[in-house]
């Protein structure tokens, strides 16, 4: 008889911050953790998490364009929209969590944080039964001389979270909610606040964009991509054909397949 997993078994340990911390802290802390977003927490108890994406969309706000990253903390870029469940339940649960939210919150009985299930987690027990074609995701493309300022704009307007750069059906890079998170607390951080909107607008996608891309051939198993993943810890994938960009395998689509 097969033991069935529960999410104690897969959990990771928790990577949390507190909500008085700064967000140039949460920023390092995701990315040497390799993870997005952050549990947020206030006085021992969980209060919502923080992404890279609303990092990103703070630092580009004009309503705080004067305030440099060090000055501003968690507690303005939170997101109370959190999902939570407790580690004696069976994985199954984590499916449709995972397919509407980027990582679980693990609880004990009294309500304390003592876990986190991640996409990554999850795709290390549980593979989708598909081809690669169900799993692709369309990606706008664009030049490497797009300009940040719209790249942003599009990001909170359309929801976009990832760009393909291209040049000439050439892939250069890619731009994601990282690379621009990351780009603009450097250079406010670096650059006096009074020459920040002029540095700001003056940045293009060459100058943020993730290179190398990672990429596999039409024709490749989901399995085998998602072992990349987990071998490289990255989230999204390119797929070619002919070396001609198809689209984007993303950790995201391949969970909304099983």
């Amino acid at each position: 008889m097969t033991t069935k997993l529960t999410i104690r078994d897969i959990m990771s340990k928790p990577v949390s911050i507190a909500k008085s911390a700064l967000i140039t802290e949460a920023l390092d802390r995701m990315l040497g953790e390799g993870i997005d977003p952050i549990i947020v927490t206030h006085q021992g108890r969980v209060i919502g998490t923080a992404s890279r994406r609303t990092i990103a969309e703070k630092i580009g706000s004009k309503k705080t364009g004067a305030i440099p990253p060090t000055q501003i903390h968690v507690a303005n870029v939170v997101k109370e929209d959190f999902t939570f469940a407790y580690p004696d339940q069976d994985i199954d649960l984590l499916i449709p969590l995972l397919q509407n939210y980027k990582i679980v919150v693990v609880l004990d009985a009294e309500h304390k944080l003592i876990g986190m299930v991640t996409m990554g987690d999850l795709l290390k027990v549980m593979k989708p039964d598909c081809l690669l074609e169900d799993v692709i995701e369309l990606a706008p493309r664009i030049s490497p001389e797009d300009r940040i300022v719209h790249l942003h704009r599009r990001m909170v307007d359309d929801s976009a979270t990832r760009f393909i750069v291209n040049d000439n059906g050439r892939v250069l890079g890619i731009v994601t909610e990282t690379d621009l998170a990351r780009a603009l607390v450097k250079l406010k951080e670096m650059v006096e606040v009074k020459h920040h909107d002029n540095r700001i607008r003056n940045l293009i996608a060459q100058d943020i964009m993730s290179t190398p891309v990672t990429s596999v051939p039409m024709g490749t198993p989901v399995e085998a991509i998602i072992d990349l993943m987990t071998e490289k810890n990255i989230s999204t994938v390119l797929v070619t054909n002919d070396e001609k960009p198809i689209g984007l395998v993303t950790r995201r689509s391949i969970i909304s397949a099983l």
